[in-house]
C-alpha cells in the first residue's frame, strides 16, 4: 500500500473513532448526566397538565322562555390516583400507605414502587372520595391525586342522536355522529397556531393552542322535551321499532328540536348498538306516501296545469304498464276537485296531476325541492335520498312517484320541502348551529341560506289554503280551536328486501301553523306501529299537541273566531 493509501485509511478511522465518541458522549450526556433533569421536565409537564390541556368547546341549546342558553356538552374533570416511584424515599413506608388507601396487600403495593424507572403510574382511575379525601391529606409527592378531561353531557340521552359524542378513532379522541362530528375542528381547537405543548427538551413553545369553539344550538330546550315525550308516548302506545319528530322555523330553516327513539346517552355510549347512534332525520330514507302528493299538486298548480278547482273522474284504480294502481281503500269516488284529491288522499288523483303536469317538469319540481340531493344540514352522515328510478323515463315509475311510492326522502328533506311550501316558496338550507363563539368572545352567527324557490308565492298560498282543508275535512284530531292549521299524512309499504313491499307500514305526518303566516313546521314519523293502519288515525292527535304547545309557546295570538 502507497503512503497516500495508508494516510486516508489512517484518516478515516480517525473520522469514525471521533464520530463514535461523539454519539457516545450524547447518550451517556442524555441517558446519565441529563436523566434527572428529564424526568423532573416530565414530571413537571405531567403535574400541570391540567393547565395546558386543550379544552373542548361546550355546546348549548337554547331556552327561549327564560332567554338564557342551556348547557348540554361540555369536558368535566375526572380524577384518578398515581404515584411516582422515584419520589418516594421510603418505599416500605409508602407501599403501606397505598396498600392502605387501595384495599390491597403491602406485597402488591411494594411492587408497585419498586418500578424506580416510572415517573408516574396510574394506580387507581375510579376513586371514591374517601380515597381521594385521604390521598390529599397525606399530601405526599410520590402518591397524588390527577386529572383526567372527558366530554360530559348533563342531560343523559337529551338531544343525543343530534349531538353526537366524543369517541376514538386510534388513539385520538375525536367527535363522532352529529354536531360533535361535523364541527369536530371547531369544537377541538384545530388549526390554532401553536402546535405543541411544552416539548421534552425544556424549550417554551410558541404560543398555547387555543380551547375549542363553544357552539349554541337552534334547538330550544323546551320544545325538545315537550316532542321527545311525546315520541316517547307513541312509542309506548304504537309500539313501532323507531319514531322521529322534527320541529322546523320555515322562516329561514332553523331546526327548533329533533327528537329520535330509541336513543342512547352519550356519557356511556359504548354500551349500545351502533345502530341506536343513527339520527334517522337526517341519515336514514324512506318512502313517504301520500305527504308527498302536495308536492306534486304544487308543481301542477305553479305550471297553471290544474287550479285548486280542476276536476277529473276518480274510478278508484288505474291500469297501467301492465299494473293496477288504485287508492289506499280500494274505493271509487267518481268526480273530484284538486282540494278533494288532497283531502281524500286520492292515489289517481296524484297520477293524473303528475301526467298533467309531465314527467321532465315533474322531475325539475322534485329536484328543485331538494329531494334526491343532501340539503347541506351541519350534521354528520346526510343521506341524499333517491329519486334515481325517475331518470328510467318508466313512466310508472313517473305515476307512482306522484304519490311518494317508489322514491326515497329523508325525514328532513320532507320537513323542508313543506316549509318551502308554507313560507311562499322559498327553500332554505336548514341548520342546527345559530352561533360559534371564539376562546376570546368572538361571535359567529349562521345566515339563513335560500338555496331556490320551486314554486311562486301564489301557489304557496294555495297549496297552503288546500292543506287547511285537508286538516278541516280529513283528520280533525290535529285541529286547534281559533287556529288554522295546515298538513298532510302518508302511509307506506315498506319496501322488501326481496322485491315488492313487505306488510309493514311506515305512519309520517307533516303540518304547520299558523297556516297563512307559518311559524313553525312540525314532522312526526314511527316506522312499524303495532294495531293501527293509517297514519291520520295514529299521528293526527300527536300533531294536534304538538302544534297547540308551540302556538301557546310562541304567544301566537288565534287567527280565527
Amino acid at each position: 500500500m502507497s503512503g497516500l493509501g495508508r494516510w486516508r485509511v489512517n484518516l478515516f478511522l480517525v473520522v469514525l473513532f471521533l464520530t463514535a465518541s461523539l454519539i457516545f458522549y450524547r447518550l451517556f450526556y442524555l441517558s446519565y448526566l441529563r436523566h434527572d433533569s428529564f424526568l423532573k421536565i416530565a414530571d413537571s409537564q405531567y403535574r400541570n397538565q391540567k393547565e395546558n390541556v386543550i379544552r373542548r368547546g361546550n355546546i348549548y341549546v337554547q331556552d327561549l322562555s327564560a332567554g338564557e342558553k342551556h348547557l348540554i356538552a361540555t369536558q368535566k374533570s375526572y380524577p384518578y390516583i398515581f404515584i411516582s416511584a422515584r419520589e418516594s424515599k421510603n418505599t416500605s413506608e409508602s407501599a403501606k400507605k397505598l396498600a392502605d388507601i387501595l384495599k390491597i396487600s403491602e406485597e402488591e403495593a411494594q411492587k408497585l414502587f419498586n418500578r424506580k424507572d416510572n415517573s408516574f403510574e396510574i394506580v387507581e382511575k375510579n376513586p371514591s372520595n374517601a380515597q381521594l379525601d385521604t390521598v390529599k391529606k397525606l399530601a405526599l409527592k410520590e402518591i397524588s391525586v390527577g386529572y383526567d378531561e372527558k366530554r360530559y353531557f348533563p342531560d343523559g340521552s337529551f338531544l343525543s342522536q343530534t349531538v353526537g359524542f366524543l369517541g376514538f378513532s386510534g388513539d385520538e379522541r375525536v367527535g363522532q355522529y352529529g354536531v360533535e362530528s361535523f364541527y369536530d375542528n371547531q369544537l377541538s381547537g384545530k388549526g390554532s397556531d401553536a402546535s405543541s405543548l411544552f416539548p421534552l427538551t425544556g424549550a417554551k413553545p410558541e404560543a398555547r393552542p387555543r380551547d375549542g369553539d363553544n357552539l349554541v344550538l337552534t334547538v330550544d330546550k323546551n320544545i325538545q322535551v315537550f316532542v321527545q315525550n311525546e315520541l316517547n308516548y307513541l312509542m309506548k302506545k304504537w309500539r313501532p321499532v323507531s319514531g322521529t319528530v322534527i320541529v322546523e322555523d320555515p322562516r329561514d330553516g332553523a331546526l327548533l328540536a329533533m327528537a329520535g327513539s330509541p336513543s342512547f346517552d352519550p356519557n356511556n355510549y359504548s354500551q349500545y348498538r351502533l345502530e341506536n347512534f343513527v339520527n334517522k332525520s337526517v341519515q336514514e330514507m324512506f318512502e313517504p306516501g301520500s305527504s308527498f302528493k302536495p308536492f306534486t299538486m304544487s308543481g301542477a298548480i305553479d305550471q297553471k296545469k290544474v287550479t285548486p278547482e280542476t276536476t277529473y273522474f276518480d274510478s278508484g284504480e288505474v291500469d297501467l304498464a301492465g299494473y293496477k294502481i288504485k287508492n289506499f281503500n280500494e274505493k271509487s269516488f267518481g268526480v273530484q276537485t284538486m282540494k278533494q284529491v288532497l283531502e281524500k288522499s286520492l292515489n289517481t288523483g296524484a297520477m293524473f296531476v303528475e301526467d298533467k303536469l309531465g314527467d321532465e317538469n315533474f322531475l325539475n319540481y322534485v329536484i328543485n325541492f331538494g329531494f334526491g340531493q343532501k340539503s347541506g344540514v351541519d350534521l354528520a352522515g346526510e343521506a341524499a335520498g333517491d329519486v334515481s328510478n325517475l331518470y328510467s323515463k318508466r313512466k310508472i315509475n313517473f305515476a307512482t312517484a306522484s304519490f311518494g311510492q317508489g322514491i326515497a326522502v329523508t325525514p328532513l328533506q320532507l320537513i323542508n320541502g313543506y316549509s318551502a311550501l308554507a313560507n311562499g316558496g322559498k327553500l332554505f338550507r336548514p341548520y342546527v348551529v345559530k352561533e360559534i363563539v371564539k376562546p376570546d368572545g368572538e361571535k359567529i352567527e349562521t345566515k339563513a341560506e335560500l338555496i331556490g324557490t320551486p314554486i311562486s308565492e301564489k301557489t304557496s298560498s294555495q297549496i297552503k289554503a288546500m292543506l287547511v282543508g285537508v286538516v278541516e275535512n280529513g283528520f280533525d284530531k290535529a285541529k286547534v280551536k281559533g287556529y288554522d292549521v295546515a298538513g298532510k299524512t302518508g302511509t307506506a309499504q315498506i319496501p322488501s328486501k326481496t322485491g315488492g313491499y313487505s306488510e309493514d307500514f311506515i305512519h309520517d305526518i307533516v303540518g304547520f301553523a299558523p297556516a297563512f303566516s307559518p311559524r313553525f313546521v312540525v314532522l312526526i314519523k314511527i316506522e312499524k306501529p303495532q294495531g293501527i293502519k293509517f297514519a291520520s288515525d295514529s299521528l293526527s292527535p300527536s300533531l294536534g299537541k304538538v302544534i297547540k304547545f308551540l302556538l301557546n309557546y310562541f304567544q301566537i295570538p288565534p287567527t280565527r273566531q
